[in-house]
């Protein structure tokens, strides 16, 4: 594996002036049960996507975790990450917004439906229980 070197002065010169970011997410799932809130999908000013972000709720609030792998010693390790404190923020910003956009309009478009249509368990015929075998 290797890595490409950059001279000081050009990474100095890079942090000084950092790019705007263009973040777009798209929420994938939502669940409403359990820690695991939604899935998310990142671009990244339209060049680099990030799959299998987690919207996690915790005892803390929501939070981002990022697509991860389990080590040998049984720790999570991020497959990919934010550098900055900065990046970091905004990308989390970014992703929860999306998750509470998403949740709004679920709920909003949910409703109605469920008040007008009963759900398909509910309407299905009763059965007896057990097995019934044909011919006997």
């Amino acid at each position: 594996m290797s890595k490409t070197q950059v001279s000081p002065q050009t990474a100095q010169t890079a942090a000084e002036q950092p790019l705007p970011m263009k973040v777009d997410v798209k929420i994938g799932s939502i669940r409403p049960e359990g820690s695991v809130r939604a899935f998310a999908s990142i671009n990244l000013n339209d060049c680099f996507a990030i799959r299998n972000v987690k919207v996690v709720d915790s005892t803390k609030g929501l939070f981002v975790a990022m697509p991860s792998y389990k080590a040998g010693n049984g720790e999570y390790k991020d497959i990919c990450f934010p550098v900055t404190k900065e990046f970091r923020e905004q990308l989390n910003n970014a992703v929860l917004d999306a998750y509470h956009q998403a949740l709004t309009q679920s709920q909003s478009q949910g409703q109605p439906q469920q008040k007008a249509e009963t759900p398909p368990f509910e309407r299905a015929p009763e059965q007896g229980s057990g097995m019934k075998m044909a011919g006997l």
